[in-house]
């Protein structure tokens, strides 16, 4: 089982649900994720879950907050990664 980790930085109650774009946060290198979703009773978390699993083509469920919760910061653990994930991510970092 391949497992990737990586720091977001998540941006609630945006205009729109977008993924790309780097962060220089306290767990590093982030990539910024934007959601709708305000951050309230974990709706905010649903929605970066729902949002990378697009971005990755990866399921929802594979994707799982390790570290974060309550936080904008978040470290992000990927299941299952596929073998192009890293490129991907590398990619969306890189965006916006």
């Amino acid at each position: 089982m391949s497992v990737l980790r990586f720091p977001v930085r998540v941006k609630p109650g945006s205009t729109r649900d977008a993924v790309g774009g780097c962060w220089d946060g306290r767990l590093g290198e982030a990539l910024v994720v934007a959601v709708r979703a305000p951050a309230v009773d974990g709706k905010a978390n649903d929605a970066v879950r729902r949002v990378l699993a697009g971005a990755l083509s990866v399921r929802a469920g594979d994707l799982v907050v390790v570290r974060g919760q309550r936080a904008r910061d978040k470290l992000i653990e990927l299941r299952d990664a596929p073998p192009e994930a890293p490129g991907l991510l590398a990619s969306l970092l890189r965006s916006h």
